[in-house]
């Protein structure tokens, strides 16, 4: 089962990843004018807005390791989001599903890189926890990242399916 045309170029897809820097970076620079370090606003008994920066990867992963990792983790999100743009430059237009997912995890992955370009460390303010257990603070570019890997695994899901009907 093929989507057919959808009508989306792939500038569209573009544009889309705008759209998630964009609204990743004013989120981030909302939440550095309105709170202060670690201040907290609850919003519902198991979520809070924070502002808390992470100057490692994910799960602040690295964040303790005297500043060379900014370079690393620059370096590395700057060539993924150079193969995701060929990558996305690549695909046909039926490729919908992986567009979208790649689409996510560029504009997740140029959110983040700007500020550790720009402040060195990665903002971070949304907060889920239960009963003591929290998870760790992430922010729209990071969300993007998670949409775009989920996606990721529904194309590969249903290209399998798609290559088992072929097959028989």
């Amino acid at each position: 089962m093929k989507i057919s045309h959808i009508g989306l170029s792939i500038r569209h897809y573009y544009l889309f990843v705008l759209f998630i820097i964009v609204l990743d970076q004013l989120t981030k620079y909302w939440v550095q004018v309105s709170f202060f370090e670690t201040q907290r606003l609850q919003l519902l008994p198991f979520f809070d807005l924070t502002l808390v920066y992470n100057e490692g990867a994910a799960w602040s992963f690295l964040s303790d390791a005297g500043g060379w990792q900014r370079w690393l983790f620059t370096a590395i999100s700057s060539l993924v989001s150079v193969v995701l743009i060929v990558w996305i430059s690549r695909l046909e237009r039926h490729q919908v599903c992986l567009l979208v997912a790649l689409s996510c995890i560029l504009g997740g992955a140029i959110g983040n890189l700007i500020d550790r370009v720009l402040l060195g460390k990665v903002v971070d303010f949304v907060l889920f926890y239960y009963e003591g257990h929290y998870f760790p603070a992430f922010n729209v570019a990071d969300a993007a990242i998670t949409i775009g890997a989920f996606f990721m695994l529904l194309d590969m899901y249903f290209d399998d399916k798609r290559e088992s009907v072929d097959e028989e």
